[in-house]
């Protein structure tokens, strides 16, 4: 099998319909097998106001009680990941909507942090990518949402930047793989507030450097880390860039995005 593209898309993306529409023709376009994993938006935190149930972050992660939970997985593995779904076969894309429960294939454990109580969030203990090889090989798009199971019955929300690199882990142990993290941001910018800086290529070893010299920090902290352990873990190439570049890399365009290898 050629090499797989593995895609994560965050939820400014989801946030924007018009900008989603655009991405996913894109994605349709991309010969080959790919996968694409996506986050939540701002959709659930709405309805859950809605249903008058506050939501609680800590460090930007959701603290996931029982209402909540149902409320992520009545948004993220159902209203999103099926429109999502549904746009694509309108572009021509064979694709299936999946959470980390569907044929098991992701398993988690309800994360334990003695000084926050989480409630049902997971954190990854294994992705069966062997079930994701065999829908590629058929031809089928899986389409990611970020729920996964403790193969005990209990749902658990997970982190979908975590389940985008756990996925494109697994699938490197017996595949070339191309791990794209898509955001609004055109790559690693050396200055924040120019769109026109972006560093084109990033080594393993040079990551703690560019963070001591504050170029890897706040939000792209997180974005990075996840970078790094995917390449530690065997992922040949990680690119950060704008979501509308996508297509433009993979046709060679090395004017877009930070290409991140070992």
């Amino acid at each position: 099998m050629e090499t797989i593209h593995v895609l994560k898309i965050g939820g400014n993306i989801i946030d924007d319909p018009a900008a989603l529409s655009a991405f996913l023709s894109d994605f349709a376009k991309i010969s080959g097998p790919k996968v694409l994993i996506h986050g939540g938006g701002k959709l659930a935190t709405q309805l859950s106001r809605q249903l008058g149930i506050e939501p609680q972050m800590v460090d930007g992660r959701r603290i996931t009680d029982e209402a909540t939970l149902d409320i992520v997985t009545m948004v993220y593995g159902g209203l999103i990941n099926k429109k999502i779904v549904a746009q694509l076969q309108a572009k021509g894309c064979n694709a299936i909507g999946l959470t980390g429960a569907d044929a098991g294939f992701i398993q988690a454990h309800q994360r334990r942090n003695a000084a926050i109580d989480y409630g049902f969030v997971g954190d990854i203990d294994q992705v069966d990518a062997t079930f994701l090889l065999q829908l590629l090989e058929q031809g089928i798009t899986p389409v990611l949402a970020p729920l996964t199971h403790n193969g005990a019955g209990q749902l658990l929300n997970t982190n979908a930047d975590s389940v985008a690199s756990q996925t494109a882990v697994a699938l490197a142990r017996s595949r070339k793989v191309t791990f794209f993290y898509c955001f609004e941001k055109k790559g690693l910018l050396q200055d924040v507030n120019d769109d026109h800086s972006c560093v084109p290529q990033v080594k393993l070893a040079d990551i703690e450097r560019l963070k001591a010299d504050g170029i890897v920090s706040g939000g792209m902290l997180p974005k990075v880390d996840n970078i790094a352990g995917a390449l530690q873990q065997g992922v040949e190439k990680v690119i950060l860039c704008h979501a509308q570049d996508v297509l433009s890399i993979i046709g060679g365009n090395s004017n877009f995005g930070t290409r991140f290898s070992v």
